[in-house]
């Protein structure tokens, strides 16, 4: 059984599907090395102490995966040391990398979580990595929500825009918030030949809300 702790106690996460997947795609990355970076990576998911786990994002030279391990186990314990590894992460290339951090961000219940989710979901040079910003905004339900998803939606309207997914991540995220200033970007996606039934549905949720 795999144990992480925090300052107040001991939390069980072995059966966590995302810690569990994790653990797998970092094992398959690390590849048949039985030497150091085997060991290190068996005490890191084993460890109960808080102020290793922060030793490992703050030191220089660790690998990825130890700082991902690291910053995903202090996060859902809600050690908000852990924040700038998550968010970093959440704005990875590597879309597993991008889940794994969103999860622990919500988690982790930071106020500035949802700030840094907009920044990153707003960021036009960045939008091929916007999909977990997007996600994670609506499940956060935070004040810079909303404002952000029209934002994002609104530029990925353009028919030929290669991003729709994210587009898309936007309508059923505004649809779930069911917040009436996303009317006027939702009916504007209507016509969108991958946003239009998604765009209806978001409509017709919101008509319910209110």
């Amino acid at each position: 059984m795999i144990w992480i702790a925090d300052r107040l106690g001991f939390m069980e996460y072995a059966e966590d599907p995302e810690f569990c997947s994790m653990i797998d795609r970092l094992r398959d990355e690390i590849g048949n090395d039985s030497g150091e970076a085997a060991a290190a990576f068996t005490r890191l998911t084993e460890t109960t102490d808080p102020e290793e786990l922060h030793q490992v994002l703050t030191a220089p030279g660790q690998p990825l995966w130890a700082r991902e391990i690291a910053a995903y186990a202090l996060g859902v314990t809600g050690d908000r040391r852990a924040f700038e590894a998550l968010v970093l992460l959440l704005n990875h290339r590597d879309p597993e990398r991008c889940v794994t951090a969103a999860h622990a961000l919500t988690r982790l219940g930071d106020p500035r979580t949802a700030r840094a989710a907009a920044a990153l979901a707003t960021n036009e040079l960045r939008v091929a990595y916007a999909l977990l910003p997007v996600r994670l905004l609506a499940a956060l339900r935070a004040p810079e929500s909303v404002p952000a998803l029209i934002t994002v939606l609104e530029r990925r309207l353009p028919a030929d825009d290669p991003h729709w997914r994210v587009g898309l991540a936007c309508v059923e995220g505004l649809g779930a918030l069911g917040d009436p200033r996303a009317r006027p970007a939702l009916e504007a996606a209507l016509p969108h030949p991958r946003l239009g039934a998604a765009a209806r549905a978001s409509l017709s949720r919101l008509a319910t809300a209110h």
